[in-house]
């Protein structure tokens, strides 16, 4: 199952074990169980610390595995192939396990441990979707940690018909005691915030006690880390808050533009940038939402962030680099069907719709990518394009024409998201040329129409032009003394990840110059 290099690798790894770790599976006579039985059998063989056997008769799915202790009744399991992205997964659960310690704060895993009552959770994956490791990593550990915490993660690809029973249009899927809890993108934090609904004021008077920042970074995407890491470089106080760290980049599968790294991926990034921030004095600020700006009324006065939490954080001088998310359509039915057939990642939900017929909004590069990506997983794509032309690069634009199961139909402006009252069964839209309405019948709907700046919090506080783009000077400065922008929340041209990593180190030695001129 596994080659002899991955072997090799894995081998290494398992010699971290401290105590033993039992791979209990539930299997049966299907091609997929004799996969697992494979990969189990080859995991088995790598460590002395490790064994493997064929029980657990009454698991709920087959097949299905977990790792526990041995005499053990507790830790994850996963039902279905834990290869692809959620490979790490694997590992990480293998290691912490065999009492491997995890890379997570002492105070989030005292959190995890002192969890009261039972919670059993399940999260459905699909093996191409780059999002799904961090909530099934996260919830892992939680029942390592915690007896009173269950978690199997599911592979959506193997147990299709449970997709389809319980609706689940989008991966991650977290379903806690059989409720829907969740879907997409979660950190260990994030989850326990959820589960404990006193965490946030808790962190909030802690935040409500920090000192005053010569700096504070709004946002911890690339711009951000680098503004971080330029600052600290120069010895002051440094502060960077964010809700997610890593920002969009998180949400971007395959990178191959950022000059010296011929390919990596965008969790992968995110990691590093982390690594990078944490090498310095950095107070680092997760799962924190900015929430208004009070700048400064006179000149040695602090500007001062509030948070969505109800704490305020001070600073002599702030940089903004909070990002851009993804542009919703705002046409009828697109929240309703949110999650439920109308989706924001081809790479993550394509696996689910697969034979199924989709459309892809927005001919763009990430539009025209998407609809390729799809093309090999779904039975039948529709591209619409506003404009009457496609925009994305011709190499794309060639390769989605060759493909027979695309369509593409142009100057076509989406009218309505239409659905049963439980998932999307098509959509309306308008021919530009002669207003004449149309209606598509489909399963799935893949939005790519590009980015909206984060911005909306800062009304009042500074200038923004008509797109909600903070406007910035050749020195990341805005409007505001001792307030600086950087990244793809300002008027930059070309939102790219290298471009928002200058910004952050532009903004960073522009706002180091402030202080040191108005000390």
């Amino acid at each position: 199952m596994l080659d002899n290099n991955l072997k090799n690798q894995l081998a290494a790894y398992l010699e971290k074990l401290t105590k033993p770790v039992e791979l209990i599976a539930a299997l049966d006579d299907s091609a997929k169980s004799a996969e697992i039985r494979a990969l189990l059998t080859d995991i088995a063989s790598l460590s002395p610390q490790v064994t493997f056997k064929e029980d657990y008769a009454s698991a709920e799915r087959k097949p299905s595995f977990q790792i526990t202790n041995p005499g053990s009744h507790s830790g994850p399991r996963f039902a279905g192939s834990p290869m692809g992205h959620e490979f790490t997964s694997l590992v990480l659960a293998l290691l912490q396990t065999g009492g491997h310690p995890a890379k997570e704060t002492q105070e989030l895993l005292e959190q995890v441990r002192d969890i009261d009552g039972s919670y059993h959770f399940e999260t459905f994956y699909s093996l191409s979707c780059h999002n799904c490791p961090d909530v099934v990593q996260a919830l892992n550990l939680m029942a390592i940690l915690n007896p009173n915490i269950t978690h199997t993660a599911i592979d959506g690809g193997v147990f299709q018909q449970e997709v389809q029973d319980r609706n689940v249009m989008g991966v991650p899927t977290i379903f806690l005691n059989g409720e829907h809890f969740s879907q997409g993108r979660m950190s260990l934090g994030e989850i326990i915030a959820k589960l404990d609904t006193g965490a946030s004021d808790k962190q909030a008077a802690k935040l409500n006690a920090r000192a005053a920042y010569d700096v504070l970074i709004i946002g911890s995407g690339p711009a951000g880390a680098a503004a971080a890491v330029y600052s600290a470089r120069k010895g002051i106080r440094t502060g960077l808050m964010g809700e997610r760290f890593g920002g969009q980049v998180l949400d971007t599968v395959d990178i191959e533009n950022y000059i010296s790294v011929p390919k990596t991926e965008g969790a992968k990034l995110a990691t590093a940038l982390k690594s990078h921030v944490d090498d310095y004095d950095v107070d680092v600020i997760d799962l924190q939402t900015a929430s208004k700006l009070i700048p400064a009324k006179a000149p040695g006065e602090l500007h001062q962030i509030e948070t969505a939490s109800g704490a305020t954080l001070k600073a002599r001088s702030i940089i903004l680099a909070t990002g851009a998310r993804w542009r919703n359509m705002n046409v009828p039915g697109e929240d309703q069907y949110r999650t439920r057939g109308v989706t924001y990642c081809p790479h993550c939900d394509g696996p689910l719709f697969k034979g199924k017929h989709v459309a892809v909004i927005g001919g763009g590069n990430s539009g025209v990518e998407a609809a390729i990506d799809l093309a090999g997983v779904v039975k039948h794509v529709t591209l619409l394009e506003f404009a009457p032309e496609l925009k994305a690069d011709s190499v794309l634009q060639a390769k989605v024409r060759s493909l027979p199961n695309v369509d593409i139909i142009l100057s076509a402006q989406t009218t309505e998201v239409k659905g049963d009252g439980q998932k999307v069964t098509g959509l309306s839209y308008l021919n530009r040329v002669d207003d004449t309405q149309h209606s598509l019948a489909l399963e799935g709907i893949f939005v790519q129409i590009g980015l909206l700046p984060n911005t909306q919090w800062l009304e009042g506080s500074v200038e923004r032009n008509r797109m909600g783009e903070i406007i910035i000077d050749a020195k990341c400065e805005t409007t505001v003394k001792g307030v600086f922008a950087a990244g793809d929340c300002t008027t930059v041209p070309y939102k790219q990840i290298i471009i928002a990593t200058g910004e952050g180190a532009k903004a960073s030695l522009s706002a180091f110059d402030y202080l040191i001129r108005s000390a």
